[in-house]
């Protein structure tokens, strides 16, 4: 079990754009286990992107609870949208802060596993939301950036 360091906001890492990989290597292999070990530790998060534990590199992972378990994602395109969900998310890096965010309903995403083997992938709801979330990470945007009406809370200040 390797845990890495969280990038939390306010660290310009967060707000570069991450590269392609290029090749998958034992150093990528290690990244996606690494990652996975520092989401589930303490139940912390249902994904995470390679900037937010310093990696410039475009992968991320999520597991969301359903039957698709723990989804690893190499150069991840969205390549189809559909609908419209709005609901609360919160960061990892972006430690006791919550906001409104819309997303699609239903998209459609194509990447790479860890064995260089291309996918597609449908998915809906919060599956959908969590690939989004992760895919903004490569791209330098934080969910508090998308907040529907400008507003983000404190979750000390947020009842359940």
């Amino acid at each position: 079990m390797a845990l890495r360091n969280l990038v939390i906001e306010g660290d310009p890492l967060l707000r570069k754009t991450s590269r392609p990989v290029d090749e998958i290597t034992p150093r990528i292999i290690k990244l996606l286990d690494d990652m996975a070990d520092t989401m589930y530790f303490e139940g912390r998060g249902i994904g995470i992107a390679a900037p937010q534990v310093g990696v410039l590199r475009r992968v991320f992972i999520v597991d969301v609870g359903d039957e698709h378990g723990l989804i690893e994602f190499i150069n991840p395109e969205i390549i189809e949208t559909s609908g419209s969900q709005t609901d609360n998310e919160g960061c990892l890096s972006v430690p006791g802060k919550t906001c409104e965010v819309e997303r699609p309903q239903h998209i459609k995403v194509k990447a790479l596993n860890r064995n260089g083997e291309e996918f597609e992938l449908e998915a809906d709801d919060l599956l959908a939301r969590c690939i989004c979330h992760e895919n903004d990470h490569l791209n330098g945007i934080l969910f508090i950036d998308k907040s529907v009406d400008g507003k983000i809370y404190n979750t000390a200040d947020v009842e359940d």
